[in-house]
């Protein structure tokens, strides 16, 4: 009886494969069996491997219609079909709402909103016209159902992107599964940025109800799940990856 999470066969691509959780979304497929083709700006110092498998790497904006659409071209040339997209870049530099330029905003949105759309796209042709169809996985973050202090744009994206999954999951039935997955506050070697250090990063785990950040490989598991037979009937969900949310600010108030 084969493994349900078992990937062998399939045929991935993850945008920003190459660091953060990208490159744990990268890893945990290849570590499944599959195929796995990442892009980015830049190459990256080292490939994500899995047992001497090695992910494919093209050098790609995904801004860019020309250069996310080599993407998909290198991987169906390559493995004759793709079944996984998995809209992972994205980002944003911390920028007061109040001063953010007109031309930040718009590269935020571009990059977090408009660049997974033409991606999802893109893949779509080819996932309606194969034998099984396939899956898009869009990463969204905690910062969509909350405020977003200090990246307004892209809190305000990624509510984007859980609405465009929905909507995709509709529009691309029955034969492509759109599906999101919303993280929370991920350990990645960026994290310092965010969250601090020391013990600093410490008191901010400790508002996590399950006690710590998450890892990549929190986020890659859900993406495998879904990208299973065991989520052969979820489309259009979001699935939280945030060990339970933030506790309410009332309950450190009233103590």
């Amino acid at each position: 009886m084969r493994d349900s999470l078992d990937m062998t066969g399939k045929v991935v691509i993850v945008t920003g494969g190459g660091r953060g959780v990208g490159r744990g979304i990268a890893t945990r497929f290849l570590e499944a069996g599959a195929e796995v083709v990442i892009c980015g700006r830049k190459p990256p110092e080292s490939l994500p491997e899995q047992a001497g498998r090695l992910a494919h790497f093209v050098a790609a904006d995904v801004r860019e219609l020309e250069q996310s659409l080599a993407v998909i071209v290198f991987a169906t040339q390559r493995f004759g079909r793709l079944d996984v997209l998995v809209n992972n870049a994205g980002g944003s530099p911390a920028a007061p709402a109040a001063t953010a330029s007109p031309r930040f905003s718009e590269a935020i949105l571009k990059l977090n909103l408009i660049a997974p759309l033409q991606f999802a796209q893109q893949a779509n042709a080819i996932m309606q016209n194969q034998q099984g169809g396939g899956l898009i996985v869009n990463i969204a973050s905690v910062s969509a159902l909350r405020p977003s202090p200090g990246t307004a744009a892209y809190g305000a994206a990624k509510a984007g992107l859980l609405s465009l999954t929905q909507t995709l999951a509709v529009e691309w039935a029955p034969k492509v599964r759109v599906n999101a997955v919303t993280a929370g506050m991920i350990e990645t070697e960026l994290a310092h940025l965010h969250y601090g250090e020391g013990e600093a990063r410490a008191r901010v785990a400790a508002t996590v109800p399950l006690g710590r950040l998450g890892t990549p490989r929190d986020v890659a598991d859900a993406c495998i799940f879904l990208a299973s037979p065991l989520a052969a009937y979820v489309t259009g969900a979001s699935l939280l990856v945030h060990g339970g949310g933030e506790k309410p600010a009332f309950l450190e108030a009233v103590k």
